[in-house]
């Protein structure tokens, strides 16, 4: 048992794993907020692009699709519903399911804060060389 405490004395939350990536996600935001316009989060924008590439789609496999739980994907669809990005229908194949599109704001809002976006991503990276971020995305797709 002694053995066992002197393992966990000498834990550090600052040497952690999730203290850094917890960092890390932190900083990116920052960055994409100073750099994204409209008011878009980074789970908003994570939606509607990949609304783009799959619609129309349920809201289920929107959330599946961007490692949303349910509770989140709702929040995220409901306002960008309000917000007049996207719009809801019935789904022609089973009635108790709702179809997601984008609607042409939601095309716009896409179109004007892509370069934004891109560069949120090559600010955020901008420590590593070239090698260290195919290294580093490589490793946290392992991971997830």
């Amino acid at each position: 048992m002694d053995d066992k405490r002197s393992d966990t004395t000498d834990y550090e939350v600052d040497q952690q794993i999730g203290f850094f990536l917890r960092q890390a996600n932190q900083r990116h935001v920052a960055i994409f907020n100073s750099l994204i316009g409209d008011k878009l989060t980074t789970t908003q924008w994570a939606a509607l692009t990949k609304l783009r590439q799959i619609e129309p789609c349920s809201q289920n496999q929107l959330g599946r699709e961007t490692a949303m739980d349910v509770a989140t994907i709702k929040g995220v669809v409901d306002r960008m519903v309000k917000r007049g990005f996207i719009r809801t229908a019935p789904d022609p194949n089973d009635g108790r399911r709702l179809v997601l599109k984008l609607t042409e704001p939601g095309h716009a809002i896409i179109a004007a804060n892509l370069s934004a976006a891109v560069t949120a991503t090559e600010n955020t990276l901008n420590p590593l060389t070239s090698a260290e971020r195919m290294m580093f995305i490589e490793l946290l797709r392992k991971i997830t």
